[in-house]
């Protein structure tokens, strides 16, 4: 035991030296070739030798990244990426060389992981599959293989991001810190964001996050569950989530009130939080709701509210055409599906009639991330994708039985609340797993964050089996 202490201090004190001979002999240079190119190549090494030693760290500059790191890097292809993108890998590969150091080469279990590992490894064998039967009728660009490797990555990043959570943070305190450095900074932008004349702040500095309905959503449910739950939350902090709840609201009812997504994601994340903190009321919640929908007052307001007949001719009929489009083409594999990002070039094939139009050459997007889902993995992927979503509510609702106090149980409920609410708004658009000649990387700015949290859930499994442990031992 003494000579294996030894042995990982020595390995500790010799990396420790090595990072510092590395950033001094790094400062010598670049003093004498300065460009940002080699200033940002300092950064990172800085960042890297901080992260060896606090890799949960990484999710804190990830988190900041996400949402006020606003840089954009090109790749020769439609596809740009961000620092939100290129830092998920990198604290996924720190992570990694820091388990091999410590030869304890494995994941914390949960089983949430089975079904998300299969869910990536069946987009490989879509692509794989997609490009040996790819019809030679279809034309397809030199780099398309590129593009579908991007795709795939962005499902990549995003269970990447669940899993650094899951497995870097084993203190409640970090997951605090994490959960309150985003309400901070998100709750600052989206009051800049509602107030007149701060609104053009937010473009010079913020990302495309806060204009992405997953960033409000997300956003509603945090502070939300923290403001339900939370007894011991400070007045302060109460009143900062008060105020910033009212400029999600503002948002998302009334400046931003012709995209749906917001202010159904925020309305879905209202509904669930509300079911789980007044169990008294769900019985005269649900007899309201079936008198209202039976009556087709529910119905017809919520139509109205979300711009009636104009809103229907412009946006939802045009929906149903592109998904009926992308469903006609991905049945020519339905099990495997079309490869990611594939549904695009066979799309295109075919003029799309809507309406009076007819769309020549139409660049299909099908708005829908099931349908999307369905096209890119097949029916085997989705099935994956829906195991992986039956798994992560069942530890959400285990988990609520276990943490009824304090910040924790404000968490699992506002994640509960943020899960269900991903999975409706994964029903009007790309939003939770973004295609990426639609919403792209650009919007997985504000889907990774998403990700990243839902793996605090798992992050507090661990944690709530180490006590039962504990307690276990102590009797």
């Amino acid at each position: 035991m003494i000579s294996d202490l030894r042995h990982r201090f020595l390995t500790n004190r010799l990396w420790t030296w090595a990072v510092v001979a590395v950033v001094l002999l790094g400062a010598v240079y670049f003093g004498s070739h300065v460009s940002m190119r080699w200033l940002m190549l300092l950064v990172a090494s800085i960042g890297t030798a901080v992260l060896l030693q606090q890799p949960s760290l990484g999710l804190l500059a990830l988190v900041s990244a996400a949402m006020v790191v606003r840089l954009e890097f090109g790749t020769g292809t439609e596809v740009v990426l961000n620092p939100a993108t290129l830092l998920v890998p990198a604290v996924l590969a720190l992570w990694l060389l820091g388990m091999v150091r410590r030869r304890e080469l494995r994941m914390v279990p949960s089983r949430t992981t089975r079904p998300l590992v299969l869910f990536l490894l069946a987009g490989l064998l879509s692509l794989l599959v997609g490009n040996v039967l790819w019809d030679p009728a279809v034309p397809r660009s030199g780099n398309f293989t590129l593009v579908q490797l991007a795709q795939w990555a962005i499902f990549a990043f995003s269970a990447g991001a669940f899993w650094l959570t899951g497995n870097l943070v084993q203190q409640e305190v970090w997951l605090r810190r994490l959960t309150f450095c985003f309400l901070a900074v998100a709750g600052i932008v989206a009051t800049l964001v509602v107030l007149p004349q701060a609104h053009a702040l937010v473009d010079r500095v913020a990302t495309m996050a806060p204009h992405r309905s997953p960033f409000w959503m997300l956003l509603a449910a945090l502070a939300g569950g923290q403001l339900l739950f939370n007894k011991e939350l400070s007045a302060g902090w109460r009143l900062f989530l008060v105020a910033t709840l009212g400029a999600v609201l503002v948002y998302a009812f009334h400046l931003q009130r012709d995209t749906a997504s917001n202010w159904v994601g925020v309305a879905a994340v209202a509904g669930v939080l509300a079911w789980l903190r007044w169990p008294r009321l769900r019985w005269l919640v649900v007899v309201l709701l079936l008198v209202l929908a039976g009556t087709g007052f529910l119905s017809s307001t919520v139509y109205d509210f979300a711009g009636g007949e104009a809103e229907w001719e412009e946006s939802g009929g045009s929906r149903l055409a592109l998904i009926n489009r992308v469903v006609e083409v991905t049945m020519r594999n339905p099990i495997t599906g079309l490869g990611p990002a594939a549904y695009r070039p066979y799309a295109r094939m075919e003029p799309l009639p809507y309406m009076r139009a007819l769309w020549f050459e139409p660049n299909v997007s099908s708005h829908n991330n099931y349908v999307d889902l369905f096209s890119h993995v097949g029916l085997l992927g989705l099935g994956l994708f829906f195991w992986f979503a039956a798994e992560l509510t069942r530890l959400g609702l285990r988990l609520r039985v276990h943490f009824t106090r304090g910040f924790a149980a404000g968490y699992v409920n506002g994640m509960l609340a943020a899960w269900a609410g991903a999975l409706v708004l994964m029903l009007l658009a790309d939003w939770i797993l973004p295609f990426v000649y639609n919403i792209g990387f650009p919007g997985f700015q504000a889907s990774v964050l998403v990700w990243l949290f839902l793996g605090g859930l798992v992050a507090l499994e661990q944690m709530g089996e180490l006590r039962m442990a504990n307690c276990e031992s102590a009797e």
